[in-house]
């Protein structure tokens, strides 16, 4: 796994041909148990490396699309599966839990539900204020500039601006990490603002 912006964070990806773009998974280690979110498979040498960090104590997933690995890590490190609220009744694997709009999935862990995605009520999680995860909805597929899922992915795209809007009034974000693309390590708040304006310039 790949160390982040933070000595506490890290990543492991997949390169998707089909959209000429990495898919990203996180793990945040913690002395209280590590957070794994959206898990891709692991190679060896990335399973080695989380038993090294010690092993995975809670699983989110943020939306359906990015169940990826996640029960067969979570059968493996007895992890408890963490999934979104507002897709419970039909969502494709078993959780242990089911996370709301403000809630903590440990302590500096908040998520956000997302509105008008492709999947009802998609996760962003806030790390400790500064640094935002998030699942489908905002991307990054050229480095340092973010965007929004394309519109015909999205159910609804004035919620889903409503919900960019949000998050980009969150006060202190330095860093983006989205599930598909580049991450973003400084700077994250500019790059939300900057595709507020370019959405409010074509909408």
């Amino acid at each position: 796994m790949k160390l982040l912006q933070r000595n506490d964070l890290f990543s492991w990806s997949e390169f998707n041909e089909e959209r000429n773009l990495d898919f990203n998974s996180w793990l945040w280690a913690r002395s209280d148990g590590n957070v794994l979110i959206d898990p891709l498979p692991m190679s060896e040498h990335d399973r080695q490396h989380l038993e090294s960090l010690g092993g995975a104590e809670f699983i989110v997933i943020t939306n359906s699309d990015h169940c990826r690995d996640a029960e067969k890590i979570a059968a493996d490190t007895r992890a408890k599966l963490y999934g979104p609220n507002q897709e419970k009744a039909d969502f494709p694997i078993a959780c242990d839990q089911w996370l709301r709009n403000g809630e903590e999935v440990v302590p500096g862990l908040t998520v956000i539900e997302l509105e008008g995605s492709k999947t009802p009520g998609e996760l962003a999680l806030l790390l400790e204020d500064s640094t935002l995860i998030t699942g489908d909805l905002i991307r990054c597929h050229q480095a340092g500039e973010l965007c929004l899922l394309p519109d015909a992915k999205l159910s609804n795209k004035i919620s889903a601006i409503e919900s960019l809007k949000h998050l980009a009034a969150l006060p202190a974000i330095d860093a983006v990490l989205p599930g598909d693309g580049w991450p973003i390590f400084r700077y994250g708040d500019k790059a939300l603002s900057r595709l507020v304006r370019t959405l409010s310039n074509i909408s």
